[in-house]
């Protein structure tokens, strides 16, 4: 399996992937991959020395929880986490869906620091190993913790 190293990185707060790429540094990178379902794509890497991890669905039949006031563009597909922080369903208006991401086997893991995706027949499951918190996210259901 291959990993691509993208200069350019997305976060889940409010700077897209394409806002970035402006200022992209030599200390920062990006790696995106897809399920093997293709279902849902990800990315995982550092910003500003920060490790962070996000996973986007295409698909699923899950209930959406209610929509944040200030949210605007795309809500309930997108879960993100910053390295110490918990992680969250984000608002976005940009999308990790579409590329051509390489496909990260069922058993197959990416790690950047101390952050780490890894994908399992039941979903896709990131870890801050700096603190134990984590997010799954599969068609059936999402989990944070």
């Amino acid at each position: 399996m291959k990993l691509i190293l993208v200069v350019a990185v997305a976060v889940t707060s409010a700077v897209s992937p394409l806002q970035f790429m402006a200022t992209a540094r030599a200390a920062d990178s990006y790696y995106a991959f897809q399920s093997p379902s293709g279902n849902i794509d990800c990315g995982i890497g550092f910003l500003n020395n920060n490790g962070f991890a996000m996973c986007e669905i295409g698909s699923h039949i899950w209930v959406t929880p209610p929509r944040p006031p200030a949210c605007e563009g795309g809500w309930g597909d997108r879960i993100g986490m910053d390295q110490g922080s918990a992680p969250a369903l984000s608002c976005h208006t940009d999308t990790l869906r579409g590329g051509t991401q390489p496909t990260l086997a069922y058993g197959n893991s990416r790690t950047a620091g101390e952050m780490s995706c890894a994908s399992d027949v039941s979903g896709i499951t990131c870890t801050d190993a700096s603190t134990g918190h984590f997010f799954r996210i599969s068609r059936d259901s999402y989990e944070l913790h």
